[in-house]
């Protein structure tokens, strides 16, 4: 890995992802894939190429690939779960349509391929605890839909043509830098703007309701670790569970009263986020993650709380 496109390089994980690559690969190219209206700006804009690389249009990806020798890609272009449900046609063209593309420029020119999957490729008949590796994967969502064909898909490629594709089903993610875009976890970020400013958090995700979580800094390591892991390690490849912490909202909401006391929270459940919350699973079995490239995560519940309330303090107030 030395010239990397990062597609939806703009977007929660891509910002942080480009950053972070171009921190580790000073001698490489980094370039940040963007659509029209979704600039780069500030450092992501200044510190290295970018290019407009919309994932529906091959002929602007291969352009990029070629321009910069491009040898591995990470697409990162997605509707999250709640909009996807909003926009199904539109969620299905960006996810499917625009992963041929990438698989198809990848098999021509040689480029390994990450493709995020997510806790949103299982469905309520999947075992909720301890949900293991492989196990039956029947969404409801549209968002989960695409995450199963883009699993099937990638393994696809790599058992037909020879592809190297890799990814990881990401959890909910937590980061202080870059809000996140209409996902079903986004709450776990919104709290923590709200606490930090003194308002009250009105919940949109019942009380009871686990659901793995990640803080951004390893699910950025997971990124990069599985796409430098040892091929003849890995027995699975599209996609890897990764864990880090499972909660449910009660227990954020006491985590950060220990450090904000004066912090309140009240419920208004949205129905639509609830359902997709209710078919996720409670935490993943990460043990083939750990096993096959050494997946492990440095942040737990508290470390967490006590990095996201520094920071956002140190930007918002």
């Amino acid at each position: 890995m030395k010239n990397v496109l990062i597609i939806g390089s703009t977007g929660q994980i891509g910002s942080e992802l480009t950053m972070k690559l171009r921190r580790m690969l000073p001698e490489g190219t980094i370039v940040a894939g963007y659509i029209p209206g979704a600039e780069p700006k500030g450092e992501l804009l200044e510190s290295g190429p970018s290019a407009v690389v919309d994932v529906t249009n091959g002929a602007q990806i291969a352009e990029t690939v070629e321009k910069y020798k491009i040898d591995t890609i990470y697409n990162l272009a997605a509707l999250l779960s709640a909009v996807a449900e909003r926009k199904p046609l539109m969620a299905w063209n960006i996810q499917m349509n625009g992963l041929i593309n990438i698989l198809e420029i990848a098999r021509e020119k040689g480029c390994a391929v990450f493709t995020p999957s997510s806790i949103g490729s299982f469905g309520p008949e999947t075992p909720h605890q301890n949900t293991p590796q492989d196990t039956i994967q029947r969404p409801r969502s549209m968002y989960g839909v695409t995450k199963v064909a883009t699993e099937l898909l990638s393994d696809y490629y790599h058992n037909k043509y020879g592809v190297d594709t890799r990814s990881v089903r990401f959890p909910g993610l937590i980061s202080h830098i870059t809000l996140p875009g209409g996902g079903t976890t986004d709450y776990a970020v919104e709290i923590f703007y709200a606490a930090v400013k003194g308002e009250e958090f009105v919940c949109p995700i019942a009380a009871g309701t686990y659901m793995d979580m990640m803080y951004m800094p390893d699910a950025l390591q997971a990124a990069v670790d599985i796409m430098q892991a040892d091929p003849t390690r890995l027995v699975h490849r599209n996609s890897f569970n990764i864990a880090a912490m499972s909660f449910e909202p009660e227990t954020l909401r006491a985590a950060i009263a220990k450090r904000i006391p004066s912090f309140r929270m009240r419920y208004e459940v949205d129905p639509v986020r609830q359902a997709i919350a209710d078919s996720w699973p409670d935490k993943m079995d990460d043990s083939c993650a750990r096993a096959e490239w050494g997946w492990k995560p440095t942040f737990g519940l508290d470390e967490m709380v006590d990095d996201m309330i520094l920071n956002l303090r140190k930007k918002l107030l």
